[in-house]
């Protein structure tokens, strides 16, 4: 289930209110900078800083690495500006 795009237009990460990146194939939203991800249930993204897993490098690595190649959706305005 992906999620809308005009959610994915307001989304930003409730920690640094930077952008996301969302992943659909994991359900996830990422927040490379601090490196949480934060899960999307049932197409419901769940924002709370409490849930949101801290990634090791080893799980960064391959989410860089899908952004690189232009798998990934960058959330808010950043995706506007040409974002990641």
């Amino acid at each position: 289930m992906t999620l809308d795009p005009l959610l994915l237009d307001v989304l930003a990460c409730p920690e640094d209110k930077g952008p996301l990146w969302y992943v659909a194939e994991e359900g996830l939203l990422y927040n490379p900078r601090l490196r949480r991800a934060y899960a999307v249930r049932d197409g419901i993204p769940v924002m709370l800083s409490d849930d949101a897993g801290l990634l090791a490098q080893a799980e960064h690595g391959p989410l860089t690495a899908l952004a690189d190649a232009g798998a990934v959706v960058v959330t808010g305005p950043a995706a506007e500006e040409g974002g990641r």
